[in-house]
């Protein structure tokens, strides 16, 4: 724990005191978004202090031209950055000609900020004494709405405390903006027309390269005491910018509010000349409707989301805002209802990282969303990297793989390539595992195998391909060998015969060859298109199965441990807990190459396979890698505390699996890896939901049924969470004396809980 100054709090998070070196990580924590845009909590108003001013456009992206010291054949030619959008939240406010600016202020008293998960909005209020010694209250709420998802509302207000002022509300839009993520300090976007309507103010751009163009929109209104004032703004504009000024004398204890409707229409969904017609319908709807209607709707909304995915942890009000806190974001930034967007690791929190997609989805948030949402959206991200397949398979090509081998990206927006560290973009190379996996996790939670003859089948005969392709065979060894690879353990670079990568390598092979045997028999039109489609030829089946028939895995007879990679014992094992407390993050105080000849691990690969493979091995097989290299894994990966909390919990160990999930679930909140202020860890947050789920409550899918091992943390006197498992919607709540279940649906459901089968009727209570 880096840092303790959220309050705790089961539905929201609440900061006290105005303190400036907390102000970017309160930007990130409090970010909204709504699926489609997002923002951080940025002030409305102007502040001159150190601040990461981010909004962002889901899908909308710049490919910005890598930069490298030593250009390798192979790289791509871009880095996608995701975006910093125009800015439409801006609101210059001057009392009696002084600029509020909480960084000049006199002094900040009863600072607050409130981000309500339960209702979707983010509010701010405060007293501040300005340098003319007006002191002012000022409370600002804003939210991104669900309901209409081009818009956002904010209703700033302001009091005079001391004195009679003249308040001026200056609302604007700028384009002329930057991103803190960019290689060559490029301009990103081009404004092209700034316009003033009526009351509506706009400003039209678009992406340099990717011409993706924008409407970037406002207008608002003017209260006094919550009457409607009459009052003509004063415009005033340049290229980039435009705003509408008002203002007005406001006595002693009156308050003047604004209320700012804004947003952005986009070429994505609009065609490019509706763009300001679309713009100012979504803005007249939100005005017609008005704050307070729309608020409302948002609130209704997240009541209809939480009902499904909420996790109620009963005796522990940290781990119940974590936990939260995690499911907020992961519905902020993906509500599924889009197939050409997914999950980026930052959401729309922060720039780091670029691209909008990486493994995290496949690996980590399809659970969720099977879970928590309609199935069909966990098909649209499947269907998602089914719509990148010719996109993979050209990535394969620039590394100089044939035949229709696919290697899907590291880090994507359009399904080229766009990551440019080669010890990942060539050698992290397990990814291509991710997306066969994610196929069959789906098919076996939903049931849904038309997936696989539809799509899928296409999708595996490419990686296995490149498996194939990619696989050595050692002579030395008389096994196929994988060389030069980086696992999900980045602390370790081109390194040879990493046991995750081989091992995925193996299980794609054997189940894309199972699939086609089947589809072959139970959907032989579906076959014979793909065998066409794909010139897929029984010798190289053969080939295929020679390679994962004769995989190396390396191993320790000493240890009865599969081993990382080669080498892994040649390194000097000393373990976490004998580094010092200061040399930690050891990705923030040491070398890359210190790094690289220790054995701390920052996610634990081996591990990682154990999780996604846990019926392969035995509990004791288990236990013997876990007690390997826990003691190694420094855990500076955000994915690693989830996997080690499922596992500890499925090997009873409650407490060590505690401590691991509050890690997880708090990773952010209390800024572990000491950079919260980047933006948020997005994708890891569907790992928090996992260890709950399935760690603590133990969920498996075993012969096409639900398995629970139920376990509870001492410091919990009960928990619950729901699941939407073939269309029918469980609930399961465990306590000390025990654990029951309630369906919603109308068919019995057939479950086992510690490995008794038990029937569960629609809408009875079954206690066990």
């Amino acid at each position: 724990m880096n840092q303790d100054y959220i309050q705790p709090n089961v539905w929201s998070l609440i900061e006290e005191e105005f303190d400036v070196a907390r102000v970017k990580s309160s930007e990130s924590l409090f970010s909204i978004g709504n699926g489609a845009m997002g923002q951080r909590a940025n002030f409305e108003e102007h502040y001159s202090g150190p601040t990461f001013q981010g909004s962002y456009i889901a899908g909308v992206y710049y490919p910005d031209k890598t930069k490298v010291g030593w250009w390798k054949n192979g790289y791509p030619e871009y880095f996608a950055k995701v975006l910093n959008a125009p800015n439409w939240i801006g609101i210059n406010v001057e009392v009696n000609g002084e600029v509020l600016d909480l960084y000049t202020c006199k002094s900040v008293a009863h600072f607050k900020r409130e981000l309500n998960m339960k209702e979707g909005w983010y509010e701010r209020s405060f007293e501040a004494v300005l340098p003319n010694d007006v002191t002012v209250q000022v409370k600002a709420t804003r939210f991104l709405s669900l309901s209409q998802d081009e818009v956002g509302a904010i209703k700033y207000q302001v009091t005079p405390l001391t004195h009679d002022a003249t308040i001026k509300l200056t609302p604007y839009l700028n384009s002329g903006i930057t991103n803190e993520d960019t290689n060559w300090d490029d301009q990103f976007w081009e404004t092209y027309e700034v316009i003033q309507d009526n009351q509506v103010s706009q400003i039209c751009s678009k992406t340099l390269k990717t011409d993706f163009h924008v409407c970037t929109g406002m207008v608002n209104t003017v209260l006094l005491d919550g009457t409607v004032q009459d009052i003509e703004a004063k415009i005033s504009q340049d290229n980039t910018y435009i705003e509408q000024s008002y203002e007005l004398t406001v006595k002693q204890g009156q308050t003047v509010a604004l209320h700012k409707f804004g947003g952005y229409t986009v070429s994505l969904n609009h065609s490019q000349n509706q763009l300001k017609a679309a713009s100012k319908k979504s803005l007249d709807a939100a005005v017609n409707k008005g704050f307070d209607m729309l608020l409302q709707q948002q609130k209704d909304a997240w009541s209809q989301i939480w009902e499904m995915a909420d996790i109620v942890i009963e005796g522990d009000v940290k781990a119940q805002q974590g936990i939260r806190f995690n499911i907020f974001h992961l519905n902020q930034t993906y509500l599924g209802k889009d197939p050409r967007l997914n999950i980026g690791p930052k959401g729309f929190t922060g720039e780091k990282y670029g691209g909008s997609t990486y493994w995290d989805t496949e690996a980590y948030c399809i659970p969720f969303y099977m879970a928590t949402k309609n199935h069909e959206v966990a098909r649209n991200l499947l269907v998602y990297r089914y719509n990148h397949l010719d996109k993979a398979i050209e990535n394969a090509e620039k590394l100089g793989f044939t035949n229709g081998a696919a290697l899907y990206p590291m880090v994507t927006m359009n399904g080229e390539e766009s990551h440019n560290e080669w010890e990942i973009t060539f050698e992290e190379i397990h990814r291509n595992g991710a997306m066969v996996f994610a196929i069959y996790n789906y098919v076996r939670y939903t049931g849904d195998y038309s997936y696989i003859p539809e799509k899928g089948l296409e999708v595996m005969i490419a990686i296995a391909r490149f498996w194939q392709q990619r696989a050595t065979f050692s002579t030395d060894k008389n096994k196929y060998v994988i060389l030069g690879v980086t696992g999900p353990n980045e602390y370790e670079n081109n390194v040879n015969n990493n046991w995750y990568t081989n091992y995925l390598a193996q299980w794609c092979i054997n189940y894309c060859i199972e699939n086609l045997n089947r589809v072959k028999v139970d959907f032989t039109e579906d076959y014979n298109r793909i065998i066409k489609k794909t010139n897929l030829t029984a010798s190289e089946i053969v080939k295929m199965s020679a390679v994962a028939e004769g995989m190396y895995f390396p191993y320790s007879e000493k240890h009865d441990v599969y081993l990382q990679q080669d080498g892994f014992l040649d390194k000097e094992l000393i373990t976490v807990s004998d580094l010092e407390p200061s040399e930690r993050p050891i990705n923030q105080k040491w070398s890359w190459d210190r790094i690289l000849r220790s054995p701390y691990i920052k996610q634990a690969d081996t591990l990682q396979g154990f999780y996604l493979f846990e019926d392969h091995f035995t509990k004791e097989q288990l236990e013997k890698h876990f007690d390997f290299y826990e003691p190694f894994t420094v855990h500076e990966s955000s994915l690693s505390p989830c996997v080690h909390s499922i596992q500890a919990a499925s090997l009873g160990r409650v407490d060590q699996a505690y401590t691991f999930y509050l890690r997880t679930s708090r990773l952010d909140l209390d800024d572990y890896n000491k950079e919260v202020e980047e933006g948020l860890h997005i994708t890891s947050m569907a790992g928090t939901w996992m260890s709950i789920v399935e760690g603590f409550g133990g969920l498996r899918i075993i012969n096409d049924q639900l398995s629970f091992t139920p376990k509870i943390p001492s410091q919990w006197s009960a928990y619950s969470f729901k699941v939407n498992f073939r269309n029918q919607i469980l609930k399961v709540s465990v306590s000390h004396e025990g654990v029951s279940f309630v369906l919603e649906g109308s068919e019995e459901l057939t479950i086992l809980v510690n490995n008794k089968t038990i029937l569960v009727a629609p809408n009875n209570l079954i206690t066990v």
